[in-house]
């Protein structure tokens, strides 16, 4: 038992286990820390070596105690073994990657984002959460306390929870936490930087809020291809209802379709509700995340230019900017300098591509300010696609930038991998059973009683089947399945998604960042390879797909487990429109996939099982 003090809060305890793996060292809460927002890790790391060098200590001490009675043999001192045992065991000490610790109590409270009370998903009485600090390789522990009177899961938008689909926070992945109990997330940000967030998974929780962002530095010795900003701004934009979310679950179980939303919100406010402060002639990196429900939404700062640096954990070249598309589950990074005179500059955000439109604002504000924000709001580009398509295009993967790892991002040749598999993905409205569904190739998601990643684990039968849903679309009426589609793991797929309707459409992987080589109006055919971006396509895991248009990504399957793929749209993914892909190794190593962990919580026929 280690026992670590916190600056704020009392004493916790911490117990060291030896994971299965023999890799990780979890390290699980026993009890609640009363601490808002828990980020000590170098205090911690520090404090836990202390302990561990003295374990380290006490164990030579025995060794020097059985060498003394051992013989010299040949003129060679066995003490040579012992300076070889300081030297692993202090190694091992200082090789272990850095914890985090987060202690979250999640409740229910009264919020007026658009000035009107509702009630709203706090995290530590916030909205919206606490935002997560990270450096690449880092173990965030967080330990989340539900009391709200519903069960509650997070999903982690982006973290591709490398070898560990079961932290993942997804009703197919993990079982929800039950009112009034508390589940630990261990989660490690392995070989990840960039801009990320976490939201509420279940049901239409995350209309009530419970979402935040998610932020992933690199290493101090991994160089970044721009100068250090005078400050970080995370900015989470979104749609919104003044509907309860209960009252919204209601009317789609009914088979009824949702208003449009009520609003936009910038950081869970209104109109000109929040205010970013900058000086004269400092860059600053606002990391953008599109945390909404339906819409694609344009953002902008008066008078102000942008410079796109990165994309859900790309480096990208260095592009100019206007104004910046984000359609929903979307992050971007963009560097803006003050170069303007002193004064306040409008932010403006607005929805895109939709009959009816909405908007907000937010202050840009100069340090020693002379004039307020006056006038109209800049206005938005066209409304013609063409626009949008050409920027997404123009978004590229910088070659030459290091990644999570000093080699450059442009060392991994994915254009000349051989494809083993096409998948196409029609994500398409259904009427089924005379209710308002969405369907992926013709199949609508149920979810099942036991989560999928458990029934696999525990060999249950009668879950789910592999194969449920087809490679691409088919002819069949729409029907309803809990939709799992296999694949291998090591095997590098081409995944087109073609979209007939006359919306947008959003698609997430978890677990992955795919590349996007391609896309264009129309239909996609073979011959449409011949246009791909085999080079600096960016890699990213939320990619949109325009009206009647394709998108065409590169994958390469190197993560096992069960990931969700779904429309960001979050009334088609709760009306069916996702699946999961089952990326499977047959070896069953810790190598390829972690065991269930030890404080996993056991759900539907999973319950009373044993691994």
């Amino acid at each position: 038992m280690v026992h670590v003090t916190y600056t704020s809060g009392p004493i916790c305890a911490l117990t060291l286990h030896e994971h299965e793996s023999y890799i990780n060292t979890l390290l699980q809460l026993n009890t609640p820390c009363k601490v808002n927002h828990l980020s000590l890790s170098l205090s911690l790391s520090l404090s836990i070596r202390i302990h561990l060098y003295i374990y380290i200590y006490i164990s030579l001490s025995l060794i020097v105690v059985v060498l003394e009675r051992m013989p010299r043999r040949n003129g060679v001192c066995l003490w040579s073994l012992y300076s070889c045992a300081v030297f692993c065991l202090v190694a091992i000490v200082n090789a272990e990657d850095p914890y985090r610790f987060f202690t979250w109590n999640v409740t229910f409270g009264d919020i007026y984002p658009m000035g009107i009370r509702q009630q709203g998903i706090l995290i530590n009485g916030q909205f919206p959460g606490p935002e997560i600090y990270s450096v690449t390789n880092d173990n965030l522990i967080i330990n989340v306390f539900n009391n709200l009177p519903e069960p509650f899961l997070i999903s982690w938008n982006g973290v591709q929870q490398r070898r560990n689909s079961y932290e993942d926070g997804v009703y197919g992945t993990t079982c929800p936490i039950p009112p009034g109990q508390n589940f630990t997330y261990k989660l490690q940000v392995k070989d990840q930087i960039g801009s990320f967030y976490y939201f509420p998974s279940l049901g239409f929780q995350k209309a009530a809020g419970g979402f935040g962002a998610i932020k992933i530095l690199s290493r101090p010795r991994i160089p970044v291809p721009f100068p250090d900003p005078a400050d970080d701004y995370s900015i989470l934009i979104g749609d919104w209802y003044t509907t309860n979310h209960t009252r919204l679950e209601k009317i789609m179980d009914l088979g009824w379709r949702l208003p449009f939303p009520d609003g936009v919100l910038i950081n869970g406010r209104g109109d000109g509700g929040v205010t970013y402060n900058v000086e004269q002639g400092k860059t600053y990196r606002l990391r953008i995340s599109n945390v909404g429900l339906q819409n694609s939404l344009n953002f902008r700062i008066e008078g102000h230019s942008m410079t796109l640096v990165e994309v859900e954990g790309t480096h990208t070249v260095q592009t100019p900017l206007s104004s910046l598309d984000v359609h929903v589950g979307q992050s971007y990074s963009v560097l803006v300098t003050a170069d303007q005179p002193s004064q306040d500059y409008y932010i403006a955000v607005s929805s895109r591509f939709t009959s009816q439109n909405i908007n907000t604002t937010g202050i840009f504000r100069y340090a020693n300010s002379v004039k307020a924000v006056s006038g109209t709001p800049p206005p938005p580009p066209n409304t013609d696609i063409t626009w949008s398509l050409n920027q997404a295009r123009s978004i590229r993967t910088n070659l030459t930038a290091s990644g999570p790892r000093p080699n450059p991002q442009g060392s991994y040749h994915y254009g000349q991998i051989n494809i083993s598999r096409t998948i196409k993905i029609n994500g398409a409205a259904s009427i089924i059973d005379r209710k308002q569904r969405y369907s992926v190739n013709g199949v609508s998601f149920v979810a099942a009683d036991t989560p999928l990643k458990l029934a696999d684990y525990f060999n249950i039968s009668g879950v789910f089947k592999v194969g449920s849903i087809p490679d691409e679309p088919t002819d069949k009426a729409p029907y309803l399945d809990t939709s799992v589609m296999g694949a291998d793991f090591r095997d590098f797929v081409e995944i087109v998604f073609e979209n007939r309707e006359n919306i947008i459409q959003s698609w997430h992987l978890d677990g992955y960042n795919f590349f996007v080589v391609g896309m264009d109006g129309g239909r996609w055919s073979d011959k449409s390879r011949n246009n791909y971006n085999l080079v600096d396509a960016v890699s990213r895991c939320t990619i949109q797909v325009y009206p009647k248009s394709w998108t065409a990504i590169y994958l390469g399957l190197d993560n096992v487990g069960m990931w969700n793929i779904r429309n960001e749209f979050w009334v088609r993914r709760y009306l069916g429109e996702q699946f999961y892909l089952r990326v499977y190794s047959p070896v069953m190593s810790p190598r390829d996939e972690y065991p269930l962990p030890q404080n996993a919580l056991l759900c539907g026929r999973a319950v009373g099982k044993s691994s």
